[in-house]
């Protein structure tokens, strides 16, 4: 189609740089050739994130890897930004020299 989009990532590891290393490889691949990227980039992201996480479960189990990462993402299609994360990393976004709050960042103490 002629929609222009553009994918941004950062994935920060813990425990060590597998699972932020597979996350890297695999997310926008998944996010790429899920059904909804054209009519729903939300939910494609929603699901990307989910099935980046099983895959990479089955593998440390696979090969007893221990490590874990928190991700953010940005998708811009058209004039949308559309942005999923998991656990502490965020997305900052700078509008006419002013920051833009787009997401209440993940502590311990807030459900």
């Amino acid at each position: 189609d002629d929609v222009d989009r553009a994918y941004f990532a950062v994935f920060d590891g813990h425990g060590g740089v597998d699972a932020a290393n597979y996350s890297a490889t695999h997310l926008h691949v998944n996010v790429g050739l899920h059904e909804e990227i054209v009519k729903n980039p939300a939910e494609a992201l929603k699901c990307s994130f989910q099935k980046t996480d099983e895959m990479f479960l089955f593998k440390a189990k696979r090969e007893k890897l221990r490590s874990g990462t928190t991700g953010v993402s940005a998708l811009i299609v058209g004039n949308k930004l559309h942005i999923a994360w998991l656990g502490d990393s965020q997305v900052m976004m700078v509008q006419q020299g002013k920051a833009v709050t787009l997401m209440e960042p993940h502590k311990p103490e807030r459900e």
